[in-house]
């Protein structure tokens, strides 16, 4: 088996994990066993630390000594899902935080200050442009959005004050990719950190830190629960960096519930298995999808006329289970269709094995100024889907109900 990269999750070469697979990080990665000998993860439900003494205080809350402090910012569990993180994206280590927002602006909070400037792909989550354009800028901090296919738009949105570039791929909902080596090429010529979501791929389906990124962020609520139970975020990189996230969430408190977090764990021991289902389910949709009659345009990056489908193909061990669709007309059509669904859930949620429907431009880009909406395509007779794990058979009949047509 290869060696992980540089920079590793902290193991060596006597560590039993040393150079494991993907599957076997997912089931094993992070765990450290109590005297009670467990074998799943334990749930550590506490509030605070006892210390030995005083002198053993003073120096866990100093950090002159390692040990759990309070669980706003330390926790067995916790700390359990984020080295396994770490492991699966290959990074020096990771920090969980309360959801995925949470991911975002804490990375923005602790790296950032006023005057500092971003660029960021246009094709990204409602709430993340919200986040940008509303907050961050109230504090002094501006963001430039740009095309993410076109790399002579992002070259010339770069500022000296440039210190942060933000992209997701494939972007949501357009599953637009971006090619991350050459995004971070770009970046650090300028001196910029390169961010990427990873939400909609996951470390199973791609590992932006190896080629070239140096933050990955994911909102583990989606693929990484993979069931719909709880809300999280998580930050991997290298130290220097997410040791800054980690002093801004141990001050603000945007943290991960232990409990939470012993979901997540479960969900990563299925993660490989689960993304390939998904993908496998979403390029069938996809391909019924393109050659129906009532449907304008299927955007998909497994389909071959897909614009970054053969980047998609290199960067990616699959296309992910997130397809969008504008039919033919406007919101009443792709309302009609939305709402002639009877297995497809309608809600915003992503990365569950039910699958999921709605209309992004009256949910979530709904905050989105129609200016703002144009230039994402966000239209109004744009569908969402997340593909889930039933049968795909029945997942196409029930979108067939509203497309007018009973075949499948």
């Amino acid at each position: 088996m290869p060696c992980p990269p540089e920079g590793y999750y902290p193991m060596d070469e006597f560590d039993p994990l040393f150079g494991a697979a993907l599957d076997t990080l997912a089931v094993r990665a992070g765990q450290t066993r109590s005297h009670e000998g467990e074998h799943s993860e334990a749930l550590y439900l506490t509030s605070s630390y006892v210390f030995a003494n005083a002198r053993e205080a003073a120096d866990r809350f100093s950090g002159s000594q390692p040990g759990n402090v309070y669980s706003r910012y330390t926790n067995p569990t916790v700390r359990t899902f984020e080295e396994r993180i770490a492991a699966l994206e290959g990074a020096e280590t990771a920090v969980a935080t309360s959801s995925g927002m949470a991911a975002i602006l804490c990375t923005c909070i602790a790296l950032l200050k006023a005057g500092d400037h971003i660029v960021c792909s246009r094709s990204v989550f409602g709430t993340t442009t919200v986040l940008f354009t509303k907050y961050l800028q109230k504090f002094g901090v501006s963001t430039t959005f740009v095309n993410p296919t076109d790399y002579s738009a992002w070259e010339a949105a770069f500022t000296p004050a440039t210190r942060l570039v933000f992209v997701e791929t494939p972007s949501n909902p357009l599953c637009d990719v971006v090619d991350i080596a050459r995004l971070a090429d770009i970046s650090h010529a300028h001196s910029a950190l390169l961010v990427v979501d990873n939400c909609f791929c996951t470390p199973a389906l791609q590992k932006p830190l190896a080629l070239g990124a140096d933050l990955v962020v994911h909102s583990a609520t989606k693929y990484i629960d993979g069931q719909g139970r709880c809300l999280g975020g998580v930050v991997a990189g290298p130290r220097q960096y997410v040791d800054e996230v980690l002093g801004f969430i141990r001050s603000a408190g945007p943290s991960m519930s232990p409990f939470n977090a012993w979901v997540f764990l479960k969900g990563l021991e299925t993660l490989r298995l689960r993304m390939e289902a998904h993908s496998r389910n979403a390029m069938s949709l996809a391909q019924w999808l393109a050659a129906h009659p009532q449907v304008e345009k299927v955007f998909y990056a497994g389909l071959p006329d897909h614009l970054g489908h053969a980047l998609a193909a290199r960067q990616q061990s699959a296309f992910g289970g997130v397809l969008s669709f504008r039919v033919n007309g406007g919101r009443e059509e792709a309302w009609k269709v939305i709402d002639a669904t009877r297995i497809m859930s309608l809600t915003a949620n992503l990365g569950d094995a039910k699958t999921t429907i709605v209309h992004p431009a009256t949910t979530t880009h709904g905050r989105l100024s129609p200016e703002q909406k144009a230039d994402a395509g966000i239209t109004e007779n744009l569908i969402r889907i997340a593909v889930g794990l039933e049968d795909i058979n029945d997942l196409k009949a029930d979108l067939a109900r509203g497309l007018g047509d009973y075949r499948v």
